[in-house]
């Protein structure tokens, strides 16, 4: 890896407003296009869907990873069955091994970990080891996490904080999620 940033800080997207995961992939996009390594992987984003920046992972090349959990998980349902919550855990503790790994190896300047925040909220990881991620992460090493409910803990150990706000959206009025917006 050739390129680095001079100092790496660690960023988080949370609120209840639409555009925290558009926002990442954003960042993604500009680091690869700049000829950074970014390396994505989408907590609880279903292995079935088909989304937008899925089918485009391929075409920075080296540059972009783009990876999901391959595990079943349906949103609020899944929250529902103490099952699949378990289930979730342990998988969920071997990903934060990887995890570890990964941020350790230098291969990536951006990492972003897409809806991670949601899984500190419901207790699916757990806070104390994202913190030690954090607190271990190479000076060089930017580090993004997404999604609602970030925890006041993370909020004050990261360099930038952006609040998503939902002022007004479109799914109140009954409007499904759209492909090429939503996903």
């Amino acid at each position: 890896m050739d390129k680095k940033f001079k100092k790496g800080i660690v960023q988080v997207y949370t609120g209840d407003g639409k555009g925290k995961t558009t926002a990442a992939i954003g960042l993604a996009l500009r680091a690869a296009g700049q000829g950074f390594k970014v390396y994505m992987i989408q907590f609880l984003k279903s292995p079935k869907l088909s989304s937008g920046e899925f089918k485009m992972k391929d075409a920075f090349g080296n540059n972009l990873k783009l990876e999901r959990l391959n595990t079943p998980w349906w949103s609020l349902k899944s929250f529902k069955n103490d099952k699949h919550v378990e289930k979730m855990k342990e998988f969920l503790k071997e990903e934060m091994i990887k995890l570890k790994d990964i941020i350790s190896s230098g291969k990536y300047n951006l990492i972003i970990l897409d809806e991670i925040n949601i899984c500190l909220f419901y207790g699916l990881i757990d806070l104390n080891d994202v913190i030690e991620l954090i607190k271990n992460k190479p000076a060089d090493l930017e580090i993004v996490l997404t999604g609602r409910y970030a925890p006041e803990e993370l909020k004050k150990i990261a360099d930038l904080v952006t609040e998503m706000k939902l002022i007004k959206h479109p799914f109140s009025t009954g409007l499904k999620a759209r492909r090429g917006i939503e996903y």
